[in-house]
């Protein structure tokens, strides 16, 4: 090795390595639905109309999530250009923020051990739902990353860093609260418990710097909410009931039932292969040999936040990336006290994995003419996870390294480069197949179309507004997902981008577009009772699922 696993060095260079792979063709495709659209388009919103405090999806005031997810989108927008890349790339960098900080947790929790807190580090960058994160822009990324900062914050300063810690803990949580709310305290609060159950640390005093520290956080976290509420007293039931209770007691109300078990499989299988080592040695490891600010990182870090969101009825995978750091530094502590012959056995396993995973994905465009997956991928495509074979090969062939860490750690990152490479062609050949709208604008361009208004029926499509750069009219034809909250509205200038179907009141706009020469846009068919509005068009063409009429 030119430096020791020891050196700084190590992790710059893996950073960039990995910064490298996430920016290559980070542009390629267009912004999937729902969520990444959904975030795309409220900050480009956002930008246009240099509303900040009131955020708004499709022309209709959108509060369902706090407003920092949405301030970051418009101002990546607003330096690196209206377009994909200026969505995505500051989701990356705080990503990357991330995995420093998972740096610095591990010289924290082993004592400024910097091989083991390297190993955290690269572990959890390339865990497949930390990848997943970095490159689907939602408020998940932002909040893993102040949730890692509150945390670091206050773990620094209980050993022995200055004051300035502390205020870093307050501003975390403060952002982590004008992100996502409430949940922003799961990982934060874990950590401090942790730190003190069972473990006889002595409480260090309480000094100005708290109090100053929590009036941080409330001005920090609390400003935009107490705004809204001076500005309408209705939002302070909204927000408490509605997006807090409702959110987490109803399934129904957002339409992301999962049953109890979701978080308990899809956990580990997003964190594959490490999950498995965790696993089985944990379970060969004696408890009471295992000292307890481990027992803490495992109940407290990764259990109880798996276990509450368990019990919540709204379910997605990505709020379980807070358990993620707990799961990577248990991974690092339970395989460091393997012998080495025993972690060259995990190597072996671990990197065969690696291999079988490529080479699956070099046999994909021959299984996709083969078995209906609902995708193709091209020829071409395999080049990809060809090169990732042939690297990994050489490298822990001729690489003239003895010790096991460096070689699992080095394989890891290879494996990690080749599959992102791998998965942006997919991604970009199959737009439509994975909810983009990047081809169907393309389509209206080409055919000269986008200086008619655009009609979408029965579907809420804004990945296709941020596409044209304009809002399409809304056609709800009985589709829940395009009944908005529309009580905080002042005015019916909404009602421009949105038709509700089914009420005769609005058969005369319908009409009045109609006579327009609109382009329309239909996924599957329309409704029998809908077919009269075909005789208003003269061409159509299919794109994937989708007919455009015009």
């Amino acid at each position: 090795m030119p430096f020791p696993m020891t050196s700084r060095r190590w992790l710059w260079l893996f950073l960039l390595v990995l910064g490298g792979a996430f920016l290559w063709q980070l542009g390629s495709w267009g912004p999937l639905e729902s969520s990444e659209a959904r975030y795309s388009e409220i900050g480009r919103e956002m930008l246009t109309g240099q509303d900040w405090l009131h955020p708004r999806l499709l022309g209709i005031q959108h509060f369902h999530k706090p407003p920092l997810t949405y301030w970051l989108t418009a101002a990546g927008l607003g330096l690196f250009g209206e377009n994909t890349v200026g969505v995505r790339l500051l989701p990356v960098l705080a990503v990357l923020l991330q995995v420093g900080l998972m740096y610095g947790l591990g010289l924290l929790l082993f004592r400024q051990d910097r091989a083991r807190a390297l190993a955290a580090a690269v572990i959890y960058g390339t865990l497949p739902v930390v990848l997943i994160s970095a490159l689907n822009v939602t408020t998940d990324a932002y909040l893993a990353t102040l949730e890692l900062a509150a945390a670091y914050g206050i773990l620094r300063y209980y050993h022995g860093g200055g004051a300035r810690w502390l205020y870093l803990f307050w501003l975390g949580l403060g952002l982590a609260f004008l992100t996502k709310g409430p949940v922003g305290f799961v990982l934060p609060l874990m950590v401090v418990i942790g730190f003190y159950v069972k473990q006889g640390q002595v409480k260090r005093p309480f000094t100005v710097h708290h109090a100053l520290g929590f009036a941080l956080f409330v001005g920090v976290g609390l400003s935009w909410y107490l705004y809204l509420m001076a500005e309408n007293p209705a939002f302070l039931r909204y927000f408490l009931f509605e997006h807090t209770v409702e959110r987490f007691a109803n399934a129904a109300t957002f339409n992301r039932s999962k049953p109890w078990w979701f978080y308990l499989v899809l956990a580990p299988a997003t964190s594959l292969p490490w999950a498995v080592a965790l696993v089985v040695r944990a379970v060969r490891t004696p408890w009471n040999t295992v000292p307890q600010q481990w027992r803490n990182v495992l109940i407290f870090w990764v259990l109880v936040p798996l276990l509450f969101f368990s019990l919540s009825k709204s379910k997605l995978l990505l709020y379980v990336l807070p358990v993620f750091p707990g799961v990577v530094l248990l991974t690092v502590y339970y395989l460091g006290r393997c012998t080495e012959a025993a972690l060259h056995r995990w190597y072996v396993g671990i990197v065969a994995f690696y291999g079988f995973l490529l080479g699956a994905l070099c046999f994909l465009p021959i299984l996709t003419t083969v078995v209906q997956l609902g995708f193709e991928v091209k020829p071409l495509t395999a080049i990809w996870p060809a090169a990732g074979i042939i690297t990994l090969v050489l490298t822990l062939t001729l690489w003239n390294q003895v010790r096991i860490a460096p070689r699992l750690l080095v394989a890891t990152t290879l494996f990690t480069v080749f599959l992102l490479l791998a998965a942006k062609p997919i991604l970009q050949q199959n737009e439509l197949a994975f909810n983009g709208s990047r081809p169907l604008a393309q389509f209206l361009r080409d055919k000269q179309l986008t200086n008619r208004q655009v009609l979408v029926y029965d579907q809420l499509l804004p990945s296709l507004a941020f596409e044209l750069g304009q809002l399409p009219v809304f056609l709800n034809d009985g589709n829940h997902n395009l009944n908005r909250e529309t009580q905080f509205e002042a005015g019916t200038s909404w009602q421009r981008y949105l038709l509700y179907l089914q009420d005769p009141q609005q058969e005369p706009a319908l009409g009045a577009l109609l006579l327009q020469h609109p382009v329309l846009l239909v996924k599957g068919e329309l409704k029998p009772e809908r077919q009269w509005m075909r005789r208003y068009f003269t061409q159509q063409e299919k794109l994937g699922k989708w007919t455009v009429l015009w």
